[in-house]
């Protein structure tokens, strides 16, 4: 399976946004599936010799009266080959620019147009890009004028692992900037600026949050790992790396409603190959409508 094209662009109401695919990865299908046997995930996403099945690492930019917002930004530059074999990290730098910053080229945009961004949690495949290695080794911020906004359970949750959770943070990836003073944090649900909110989807780890675009005629939602991929919008299709399922399960049917009722865009993080959809009402479980 390959990836969907570096950039698509689409209007969500008056709102301009750009999903950029920031890298692919490849994790292992019963650890993204959880306790759905083998036979039934890999109908929808195909696993290699090694049970990885191809997934995306999508960010996205919404131009806004502000300047850019970024949601999530990938893996970064700083880990090794090493750590790229295990997860099939395929988003070149070290230290030369990343997918995303390809992306940003693409678009016309650079690091500094960003004024925000907003990390939906902080593991290495969501926040790994907050900051960058530079040419002589050093960590710098990634978005030198931009804000950063993660909710406040999570950073201290990210800086306090355990034996289960220590293997998806990387300090590197956010230290820096609590250091630099650049972050925001936020309790619950909230506004971040004029038509862009965050609401808390906890499951996958205690403070993962979404992030829902308001651009009047329209809203969008960015799942990011509340439903990784559309094999995953079926409620009980949820990953076995979620340290709380069953709270995983509850932000889903929560959401998934709202999308369904309010006729919500879904943005998807982790699809090798679907950006975004709508739900088809004519299904009895959850899944996307066919493309217009």
């Amino acid at each position: 399976m390959t990836l969907s094209p570096l950039i698509e662009t689409r209007q969500i109401g008056s709102l301009r946004v750009h999903a950029i695919q920031a890298g692919g990865q490849k994790l292992d299908g019963g650890a993204m599936f959880g306790v759905v046997p083998k036979p039934l995930w890999e109908r929808r996403i195909p696993a290699d010799e090694r049970n990885r099945i191809q997934l995306g690492m999508r960010c996205l930019v919404i131009e806004h009266e502000i300047g850019l917002v970024l949601i999530d930004n990938g893996a970064g530059n700083k880990e090794n080959e090493k750590f790229h074999d295990i997860y099939g990290v395929e988003n070149r730098g070290d230290p030369g620019p990343t997918r995303l910053e390809d992306g940003f080229a693409a678009l016309g945009f650079s690091v500094n147009d960003v004024a925000l961004v907003i990390d939906t949690h902080l593991h290495f495949d969501h926040a790994g890009g907050n900051t960058r290695k530079t040419a002589d080794g050093l960590v710098s911020l990634s978005f030198p004028k931009a804000r950063y906004v993660v909710q406040q359970g999570e950073y201290h949750y990210a800086t306090h692992t355990n034996e289960r959770t220590a293997g998806s943070y990387f300090p590197h990836n956010f230290v820096p900037v609590a250091e630099a003073g650049r972050f925001d944090f936020v309790v619950g649900e909230r506004e971040i600026v004029r038509g862009i909110s965050v609401i808390p989807t906890p499951g996958h780890i205690p403070y993962h949050q979404g992030v829902l675009i308001d651009g009047g005629s329209e809203r969008g939602f960015f799942l990011a790992d509340l439903a990784p991929t559309t094999a995953h919008l079926p409620l009980p299709w949820i990953m076995g790396y979620d340290v709380e399922p069953l709270v995983t399960l509850e932000s889903k049917r929560m959401i998934l409603k709202r999308a369904a009722a309010e006729d919500w865009l879904l943005i998807f993080e982790h699809d090798a190959m679907t950006a975004w959809g709508k739900l088809d009402p004519a299904k009895q479980t959850y899944a996307l409508r066919p493309p217009a």
